[in-house]
């Protein structure tokens, strides 16, 4: 009984952080370009600096703790993703060939609702004895959303007909009505750091997460699922595969590690290094037919390093390279051509584990991405500081994948920020932050149109653009 009463406590809490924190498709893959309105005003750069104020900014190094006074801070960002797709006309149109049903979305161009988002964090830090220092914060950081409910939208294929009869135009991109996924992580973490030297810190701690995932009109995958092909292969019988779609939120938990450290190789320059560890998550369990080895979505390692020199008394460079390992989480990195290993997929495959759930089950078939980021800080005055910044990574989307990525056009690559903190005369500090991330396209050809001759397939291409204002306050 009180193992259940501990269950839904947890449960509470969780979808409270999880609804303050919002779900948005972010900008690096569906990461922010940073964390705190101070280090996003310089394209999320930072983590060999240790010239920042607030204590959000141990979520990007741990080490950099013991620089931070006594204090809190908390903040809001509102963060816009505009997301476009477009199809060209299908020469199939869904017919079957050579015994295998082709799957072809209506021609035409269209946006994803749902444009703004807004995601908050809070930190505070504790100046312990003996130079050390205790940090907690939690902050929302990752997500992907798309709402695909243009009543223009469609799809003809076999697959769109419920009696597996002939080919039938369906209402959505995926023929089962209005399409998207909504994922949002909310992150925790509680950092504990220290100072061996002037010239040396580290940072240490548990970070904790908790992700809410919903996925919507996608049924029609379902003959691609295990569930599925397994019946089929058991009973010569269909089996519907009720973990696919539609099926609401749904929660998963876990947790991992965050370290860094700071050298000072001179009064003017020193340099970061900062690791958090792939987080091992619980399944999601009312999708455990859509996602890779039944429900599995692990959040990825990443590795950021940076190096920062005083150019001035009053100016700071910062630059930084963080690197993300997004082909680690098999639901996020499997190519989407492995169904075609799936039994019931039509090319001849064998194996269950390339179905839909399975554990080389096509995923978003995302590649690592690394990010190249400059980030400027100028102390116009004692209590004016303005901030400048822009990033480059090239996107993990491939062409080969664009279809299923329909559901998450993480296409961003370029970055360009500014910001501004204003210290009041209680010492207390507000900080404005704003990012623009150019338009960016992705296109390729539809996987399924024609499987046979991906050359005369239609083509599917994903755009994105994104802004994001974010205000945060220190006291």
């Amino acid at each position: 009984m009180s193992g259940m009463k501990g269950s839904t406590v947890a449960r509470v809490v969780a979808l409270t952080l999880l609804g303050s924190s919002g779900a948005a498709l972010a900008t690096n893959g569906y990461f922010t370009h940073g964390v705190g309105a101070e280090s996003k005003g310089m394209a999320g750069t930072g983590i060999g600096s240790n010239g920042f104020s607030g204590p959000i900014i141990v979520a990007s190094n741990p080490a950099l703790g013991v620089f931070v006074d006594d204090s809190w801070e908390a903040g809001l960002s509102f963060f816009s993703p505009r997301r476009s797709f477009s199809a060209s006309q299908s020469q199939l149109n869904g017919a079957i060939v050579n015994g295998v049903p082709t799957f072809a979305i209506g021609a035409g161009s269209f946006d994803s609702s749902s444009e703004w988002f807004p995601i908050p964090y809070v930190a505070k830090n504790w100046k312990l004895a003996n130079d050390r220092a205790l940090t907690f914060v939690f902050y929302g950081r990752g997500g992907m959303n798309t709402d695909w409910d243009n009543s223009n939208a469609s799809a003809t294929s076999l697959a769109c007909d419920p009696t597996g009869q002939a080919p039938v135009t369906g209402p959505g991109p995926y023929c089962s009505g209005k399409a998207g996924v909504d994922l949002s992580q909310a992150f925790l973490s509680l950092n504990y750091a220290g100072k061996v030297s002037d010239r040396f810190t580290w940072g240490i701690g548990p970070v904790f997460a908790v992700q809410m995932f919903e996925a919507n009109g996608v049924t029609a995958f379902t003959p691609f699922t295990k569930t599925f092909a397994s019946s089929i292969l058991e009973t010569g019988l269909p089996a519907p595969a009720t973990a696919l779609s539609n099926n609401g939120h749904d929660m998963s938990y876990g947790w991992g590690i965050a370290g860094g450290v700071w050298f000072g190789l001179t009064d003017a320059v020193s340099v970061g290094l900062a690791y958090q560890s792939k987080m091992s998550m619980s399944e999601f369990d009312d999708y455990a037919d859509l996602f890779a080895e039944a429900g599995g979505f692990d959040i990825p390692s990443s590795i950021k390093a940076g190096i920062s020199f005083k150019a001035t008394p009053t100016a700071r460079i910062n630059l930084d390279v963080e690197h993300t390992s997004f082909s680690e989480v098999d639901s996020v990195g499997n190519p989407m051509i492995n169904i075609g290993g799936c039994p019931t997929a039509g090319f001849g495959g064998t194996n269950l584990e390339n179905c839909l759930g399975g554990n080389a089950g096509a995923g978003f078939g995302w590649e690592d991405m690394t990010t190249y980021k400059i980030g400027v800080e100028w102390a116009a005055n004692e209590r004016d500081t303005f901030r400048f910044g822009y990033s480059y990574g090239e996107q993990p989307i491939q062409p080969a994948d664009v279809q299923f990525n329909i559901l998450a056009p993480g296409v961003m690559e370029q970055h360009i920020t500014f910001g501004w903190t204003r210290v009041r005369e209680n010492g207390n500090a507000m900080t404005f932050s704003f990012m623009y991330a150019p338009e960016k396209s992705v296109r390729g050809p539809a996987l399924f149109d024609n499987p046979f001759d991906p050359s005369q397939s239609q083509t599917i291409e994903l755009t994105m653009d994104q802004l994001e204002f974010e205000f945060s306050y220190r006291w």
